[in-house]
């Protein structure tokens, strides 16, 4: 049976997994725990997932190849009827299901704007990797869209925040009472402005903070890993020093989860370095777990391609 990975899985009130999928076999996760040395193989080329949609997969009719390098494991047809049926396109202004506005932060002077359905709770500031949030408005698709329109006009905050600026800063934020203090003054703004909907709930101000669950600061860890020569501490994200920038044909990947916010796993390799897997790329791939003997030798390192990390961009204007 073969089982093609779909990336990173987050779950309100839980940790990451890896999600799988198996054609006839539907999905399945495998969940991730800081401390674990993650070794595998990718292997079988990297293969479109086709389209999920109302809770399943439809596989790819072309059974497209893809390159390692892009971060959407879909073929241009299977992306674009996704896009068809798209919230963030636009095309579907006649959802009854309510949405909340919220207002995210990733770093000093890093806040976004932006929408998700209520019945998701927070799982999608999970999955972009939000250190802090908090709601703003609940109410009709519609009516959060001419919200957020209005807070990135008169804020002068963005809806989108590129993954390389985000784990740019991750290893060196301010503490927890700054980053609430930065949202709660963000909140006190939007909210006295004029304009807003009046469809749209206001909702008070109730930071949550993502840091702990993320393994960035804090925690303990419940993984296996038995440590040796690099080891690192678990909750203590201590910089990034490089990031797989495409998956490749056998290309290895071995080192020790330290952390994971959205879809990147922070891991340390054995000699040392600091390393992290978007798993956007793993997307479509076949991951073949190293044998134990394989996994723990010493001579096995990482040999897929890599990228440095982007110094952390200035702070944005308008508002913050």
């Amino acid at each position: 049976m073969t089982w093609w990975c779909t990336g990173v899985r987050w779950r309100v009130g839980g940790g990451p997994a890896l999600g799988w999928y198996g054609e006839g076999k539907g999905e399945r996760e495998s969940p991730l725990a800081f401390g674990d040395v993650l070794a595998f193989r990718a292997v079988g080329g990297r293969r479109c997932l086709g389209v999920w949609r109302g809770g399943r997969r439809t596989p790819c009719p072309a059974g497209a190849v893809l390159s390692g390098r892009g971060t959407r494991a879909q073929c241009a047809e299977c992306a674009g009827i996704d896009r068809a049926h798209s919230v963030a396109a636009d095309t579907m202004a006649d959802d009854p299901r309510p949405y909340h506005v919220y207002l995210a932060w990733f770093g000093s002077g890093m806040v976004k704007v932006g929408i998700t359905g209520v019945g998701r709770g927070s799982a999608r500031l999970l999955e972009q990797g939000a250190v802090a949030f908090t709601w703003l408005g609940r109410g009709p698709l519609m009516a959060a869209r001419r919200a957020e329109e209005l807070l990135r006009s008169a804020l002068g905050v963005p809806d989108r925040i590129p993954y390389a600026q985000k784990r740019a800063v991750r290893a060196a934020l301010p503490p927890a009472g700054e980053r609430a203090a930065e949202l709660a003054t963000a909140h006190a703004t939007a909210v006295a402005l004029a304009g807003w909907p009046e469809s749209l709930e206001r909702l008070p101000c109730e930071v949550v903070d993502h840091a702990e669950v993320f393994g960035i600061e804090g925690g303990t860890g419940k993984g296996t890993g038995s440590g040796g020569e690099g080891a690192a501490e678990v909750g203590r994200l201590g910089g990034v020093g490089a990031v797989v920038s495409e998956l490749v044909e056998g290309g290895v990947v071995v080192g020790t989860l330290v952390a994971a916010a959205g879809p990147d796993l922070h891991l340390v390799e054995r000699r040392g370095r600091r390393l992290v897997v978007d798993t956007r790329l793993l997307g479509g791939w076949q991951l073949e777990a190293l044998g134990k003997a394989e996994g723990a030798a010493a001579d096995v390192v990482s040999s897929v391609p890599v990228k440095p990390v982007k110094e952390a961009p200035a702070l944005q204007g308008g508002l913050f």
